[in-house]
């Protein structure tokens, strides 16, 4: 194979493997049947509706030397397509600690034993409440997408996180949240 074949081959293979991605991304899958958590539920008030009956909370994992961990939703999910946090719905009686690594866990393969807390943030709107638990990699791993739930994981520099389309609620809390993550309070 000619360098131009070759790259001609490269382009193919990688657009092929777009299509596969994105056609996945955008057919919902299958309902979860009787193994479904009651807390994969939504919630609806006076400020809006929130997924999660018992709350939800998402992992914001940070690694000095790469960033933070990013996952880019699938297309039929909640405001899919923008780029946030691996998490979802707590379960009955579950810290938003605990639902947040089981959430990364479940999603991106972030295994609990790499991570140590630095931080939690609430967001509480009265009958629902979201919880970033933000954690650093203390010994490094690679993310691996282990449910239909994601588009891609990457670990972006702080600098390069506005930049990119975000899921609103972490579009509108990653100020503090960088704010804290580089020491500022």
């Amino acid at each position: 194979m000619d360098e131009e074949d070759s790259h001609t081959h490269s382009s193919s293979a990688a657009a092929a493997a777009r299509f596969v991605r994105d056609a996945a991304a955008a057919v919902r899958p299958g309902r979860l049947g009787s193994n479904r958590d009651p807390g994969d539920a939504w919630v609806e008030g006076e400020q809006g509706k929130f997924w999660g009956k018992f709350g939800s909370a998402g992992l914001l994992v940070f690694d000095a030397g790469r960033g933070v961990l990013l996952q880019h939703r699938a297309i039929w999910s909640h405001h899919g397509g923008t780029w946030g946090l691996p998490g979802g719905a707590l379960h009955h009686g579950e810290s938003a600690v605990d639902g947040a690594s089981r959430e990364a866990w479940e999603e991106a393969g972030v295994p609990r034993a790499n991570v140590e807390l630095l931080f939690t943030s609430v967001y509480d709107v009265g009958y629902w409440s979201y919880t970033t638990v933000a954690v650093e990699a203390v010994v490094p791993f690679e993310p691996v997408i282990s449910d239909p739930e994601s588009l891609a994981l990457e670990w972006v520099p702080l600098g390069a996180v506005s930049a990119l389309p975000l899921h609103p609620g972490f579009g509108t809390a990653w100020p503090g949240l960088r704010n804290r993550l580089e020491g500022g309070g």
